[in-house]
């Protein structure tokens, strides 16, 4: 199984990278739409609205992809297992364990919205849509400089 895997390790280091960007995609763009969400008025029809757009992009696209990101993740581990010995893979991994945390934050803050119970401001998503960001900003910088 490992030499099937070294063999397609660029193949699912590709299909990991994908699955990442579709990730991220959507965790920038959801607490995004929160903010719109939040100002608009509750029942009308900008929230209904919302209300599709964000089911969907997490049932099609985000969770979707989350899993694949894990999946071809924990694969490219399992076909070169040294890589868990670095100290930037710790960090990253615990980056990662912490963004599928916020993931299934937001899932239930779409709830909410759903049922039009969200109390929080506006101003609450602008500053969660920056929790991503700076994720991302890191676990790219890990992967690529390899630090320690």
């Amino acid at each position: 199984m490992i030499y099937f895997l070294a063999d397609y390790y660029l193949l699912i280091k590709a299909l990991h990278i994908i699955s990442v960007i579709a990730w991220m995609a959507g965790l920038l763009y959801l607490p995004r739409l929160f903010v719109y969400h939040a100002q608009a008025t509750s029942g009308g029809e900008a929230s209904e609205t919302f209300k599709v757009m964000e089911r969907k992009l997490l049932r099609y696209i985000m969770n979707p992809a989350m899993i694949a990101a894990w999946i071809f993740g924990l694969l490219m581990i399992a076909a070169y297992p040294e890589v868990f010995k670095s100290g930037w893979m710790h960090v990253k991994l615990t980056i990662v364990v912490l963004l599928t945390g916020f993931h299934h934050m937001l899932a239930r803050w779409m709830k909410i919205f759903a049922r039009d119970e969200n109390t929080k401001p506006h101003k609450f998503y602008r500053w969660m849509n920056e929790v991503p960001t700076v994720a991302m900003i890191v676990v790219v910088i890990l992967a690529v400089t390899k630090p320690f």
